[in-house]
């Protein structure tokens, strides 16, 4: 150990269908793929640096055969694999307590088949969560979910993500929680365990800036960069700073297209940053992990959780999701 506190990287590897998907667009039926480019890339930048991660998996690229070799070299270059649901919907928290259980149970078996790793942590498809996910996961022997992101923000961003979309009314609904609610700002930025019947899981949140709740996460920085990159790495270090004396251990999430840029990719356009460049993406996401480093051990969710598991002095909480069960 370096003497520093531990700060924990992830990676939600969702695929450039399911960015499609969650957008309304029917393209995303033919499962486009980037994962032959963005993995490459990732696991050598993180190999550069020394560092390793825990990548969450979709259940569905796992299945075809077309990404294994892919999601075979995320394992072969020691990094974690998580969970990240069969069909990466974000409005997994409508499925029923027996979907949610198959829906899982596919990912598990496709992850693994795929990585050789049987995935130990979970995070939820657009922060989708709920009181019947948390029971599955306690019932299928996960050791910590990290779905929740607790800003005020998400209806600001579902806002800003339905003005660039043609969705109908349907989908529009199901897609009412996508980035969580106003209410998700009031949850802890600091690990904690749900208390549920079965027993105790534990929770680590998405981290966001202490008190303010404003997001950290890469993409948010990078959105920013769009401003001044210098304001987005002075943002980034004011927020690792604040984190440092607080107490919190930041758990710091990255996404694929934090990776890749216009260059790479213009169907994607619609999403936030996604005209920048990679090569400036890449020295923006590079800054931030220098900046994590001076105040901060940089290690895998996976390992971060390891550090955690069993600690008596992690608050416990009721899960609390207003109209779900």
């Amino acid at each position: 150990m370096s003497g520093k506190p531990p700060a924990s990287l992830s990676l939600d590897l969702d695929n450039k269908w399911s960015y499609l998907k969650t957008h309304g667009d029917p393209a995303w039926e033919s499962l486009p793929s980037y994962l032959a480019v963005v993995v490459p890339r990732f696991l050598e930048f993180f190999k550069q640096r020394g560092l390793t991660i825990t990548v969450f998996v979709v259940g569905q690229d796992a299945a075809l055969e077309k990404n294994r070799e892919a999601l075979a070299s995320i394992s072969a270059a020691g990094h974690g694999v998580g969970n990240h649901s069969f069909h990466h919907e974000p409005w997994l928290h409508l499925y029923s307590e027996v979907e949610i259980e198959d829906e899982l149970r596919r990912a598990e078996q496709e992850i693994e088949r795929a990585t050789g790793q049987r995935p130990r942590g979970f995070r939820g498809p657009g922060y989708s969560l709920s009181p019947a996910t948390l029971r599955v996961l306690l019932r299928r022997g996960y050791a910590y979910d990290a779905t929740t992101l607790p800003t005020y923000l998400g209806p600001l961003a579902r806002a800003y993500y339905f003005m660039t979309t043609r969705l109908s009314k349907a989908d529009r609904e199901k897609r009412k929680a996508l980035f969580g609610r106003l209410s998700d700002g009031l949850r802890p930025v600091t690990p904690y365990t749900w208390n549920m019947d079965g027993g105790r899981l534990l929770e680590i949140p998405v981290t966001t800036l202490p008190l303010l709740k404003l997001p950290i996460h890469l993409s948010y920085v990078l959105y920013l960069s769009l401003l001044s990159p210098a304001l987005a790495l002075l943002y980034f270090r004011i927020a690792t700073r604040i984190c440092r004396f607080s107490g919190a251990q930041p758990s710091v999430l990255l996404h694929p297209l934090d990776f890749l840029g216009c260059d790479d990719d213009r169907d994607l356009r619609f999403f936030p940053a996604m005209g920048l460049p990679s090569e400036r993406k890449l020295r923006i996401v590079d800054g931030c992990l220098r900046i994590l480093g001076e105040e901060f051990e940089i290690m895998s969710l996976d390992r971060h959780a390891a550090t955690l598991a069993g600690r008596s002095e992690l608050a416990s909480r009721e899960p609390w999701f207003p109209g779900l069960t």
